[in-house]
C-alpha cells in the first residue's frame, strides 16, 4: 500500500488518537469501536512503513515519523473542512486561530481577550475549546491547536517531556485563593488563617488523569471531609454560595465568583502559587497567532486592574 492511498478516515482517526492519547478515548470521541480505530491505525502505519505511535502504559505518543504525518495530515484535514464549509455556503475561516483553554481560564481571561479582539481585529476568527492540560498539550503536538492556555502548580514542571519543548510564557503567577460562603464565620475577616481550615467541609473535583484532589487547601494535616464533588468551577462556586462547603480557586476566578461567595487569601504556611501559561509549538507563529497571543497577555495584565472584568464591546 502506497501512502498516497491513505484515506481521509485513517487520517482523522490518527489525529484523534494523537489528541486523545489512547485508542479507547479516540474511539469514544469518534463514535467508533476500538477495533475499528486499531484497524485504521494499522493501515496508516503499513502505508507509512514505520511506527507512527509509541504505545506506552500511560497511552500513546507520536514517534518522529508520526509527527511528520501529523503535521501534513492537519493541513490536509483543515483544507478539506474549509472546502466543505465553502460548498455548503458557510463563511470560510481564513485567518482562523485555534485556541485551547483549561476550565478556569475560560471564565474570565478568555472572554476578556476575545472581547478586546472584536474591537481591534474584527476580521480575525478565533475558535476555541476547553480541555484538561494533558489533552490540550496533545492537541498542540498534533497540530490541531495554535495556542493553549494551561494551568501549572508547583514544582512547575514542563507540561510534557516531548521534543522539541513547547514555548511557554507565564501570563500570571498568583497565590491560590479560598472561596468561602458569605455567611460562614471565616468570611468575617480579610483573610483566613490556615489553622482555621481544620475540620472544614470541602467541595472538590479530581484532576484529569490524576488522583490529586482539586479544591482542598494543599498540605492540610488531616483527612479532609469531602461534602461534594463537581466537575466545573461554576457548579463548585454556586455550591459554596449555597453554604455547602469551601473550595480553592485560582485568583483569576475571583472576578467570576457569584453573589454569596467571598474569595479570600490564606495566611500561615507557604503561599500556594499557581501559574497561567500560554503555550505553543516552537515553530514561528503566524501574524494572526501573534495578535491573539498579545490579546491574552494584555487581558492577563488587566486582571489585577480595578474595574469590570469584561470591557464593553
Amino acid at each position: 500500500m502506497d501512502f498516497t492511498d491513505v484515506s481521509l478516515t485513517a487520517l482523522r482517526v490518527f489525529r484523534a488518537v494523537a489528541e486523545q492519547g489512547t485508542f479507547t478515548a479516540a474511539a469514544v470521541s469518534l463514535g467508533y469501536t476500538q477495533s475499528a480505530v486499531s484497524r485504521q491505525i494499522a493501515a496508516i502505519e503499513r502505508a507509512a512503513g514505520a511506527e507512527l505511535l509509541e504505545r506506552r502504559r500511560d497511552g500513546v505518543r507520536l514517534t518522529p515519523a508520526g509527527r511528520v504525518v501529523m503535521r501534513r495530515a492537519t493541513v490536509v484535514l483543515d483544507e478539506i473542512d474549509a472546502t466543505a464549509r465553502e460548498l455548503s455556503g458557510l463563511p470560510g475561516q481564513a485567518g482562523t486561530v485555534r485556541v485551547g483553554w483549561f476550565p478556569s481560564a475560560g471564565a474570565v481571561l478568555l472572554p476578556a481577550a476575545l472581547a478586546a479582539l472584536r474591537r481591534t481585529d474584527p476580521g480575525l476568527q478565533v475558535v476555541s475549546r476547553e480541555g484538561s492540560t494533558p489533552a490540550l498539550v496533545r492537541a498542540l503536538r498534533a497540530g490541531s491547536l495554535d495556542l493553549a492556555l494551561l494551568g501549572s502548580a508547583p514544582p512547575f514542571r514542563p507540561p510534557d517531556t516531548e521534543s522539541p519543548p513547547l514555548v511557554l510564557q507565564t501570563l500570571t503567577e498568583r497565590a491560590l485563593r479560598l472561596a468561602v460562603p458569605a455567611t460562614h464565620p471565616l468570611a468575617r475577616g480579610d483573610f483566613v488563617d490556615v489553622a482555621d481550615l481544620r475540620g472544614q467541609r470541602w467541595i472538590t473535583s479530581t484532576s484529569s488523569g490524576e488522583d490529586r484532589l482539586m479544591g482542598v487547601w494543599p498540605g492540610l494535616d488531616e483527612r479532609p471531609e469531602i461534602a461534594h464533588t463537581a466537575r466545573d468551577w461554576l457548579a463548585k462556586l454556586h455550591l459554596v454560595a449555597a453554604g455547602c462547603g469551601l473550595t480553592t480557586i485560582p485568583a483569576v476566578l475571583a472576578a467570576a465568583a457569584p453573589p454569596g461567595v467571598r474569595v479570600l487569601p490564606v495566611h500561615g504556611g507557604p503561599q500556594e502559587q499557581r501559574r497561567l501559561l500560554l503555550a505553543r509549538l516552537p515553530h514561528p507563529p503566524s501574524e494572526q497567532t501573534n495578535r491573539v497571543a498579545a490579546a491574552f497577555r494584555a487581558a492577563a495584565l488587566a486582571i489585577d486592574t480595578p474595574g469590570p472584568p469584561f470591557p464593553p464591546t
